[in-house]
């Protein structure tokens, strides 16, 4: 491997700043002089390039028209989400669970009555009220939760 900075026994030994006297450089002094005079021509031609453009300048925001919004809304309206009706829920031990049996009864926390909670993705955003229409069961949904009510009910 050969050093960049070696000199030659017979090249003299400048300091930084120095410069040689005239018709004393090397090859390799003149193709450094090469290439700092293409790089000074670039950083000038750069420059010029730089001052020539304008600033970019960035437009206000306007109000998004209502017909894009509904576009946005059409995008996402064939997504399926799991919608859940919950009549109550309990705890019970891996010993009675398995005790469970045809016509065994769980008892719930939920109270007869008491509206049902409608999740969807396991999110609360409804209660409502079991019916029966042609021998199917139903729910009449009776209030929306609010985004403030969905979450104060987080943080019970």
């Amino acid at each position: 491997m050969s050093d960049v900075n070696a000199t030659q026994g017979s090249e003299p030994v400048l300091e930084p700043g120095q410069q040689a006297a005239p018709g004393t450089q090397s090859a390799a002094d003149e193709a450094m002089d090469d290439w700092a005079a293409a790089l000074a021509e670039q950083n000038g031609h750069e420059s010029h390039e730089v001052a020539a453009q304008p600033a970019a300048v960035f437009q206000p925001l306007s109000k998004v028209d209502s017909g894009a919004t509904r576009n946005d809304i059409d995008m996402i309206l064939d997504i399926p989400v799991q919608m859940t009706v919950e009549l109550g829920r309990t705890k019970i031990a891996i010993r009675n669970l398995l005790q469970l049996a045809q016509g065994s009864v769980v008892e719930l926390d939920g109270l007869a009555g008491e509206p049902m909670d409608v999740l969807v993705n396991g999110c609360l955003i409804a209660q409502g009220e079991v019916v029966v229409v042609n021998d199917k069961f139903g729910i009449r949904l009776t209030d929306i939760i609010t985004p403030s009510e969905r979450i104060r009910k987080l943080n019970r």
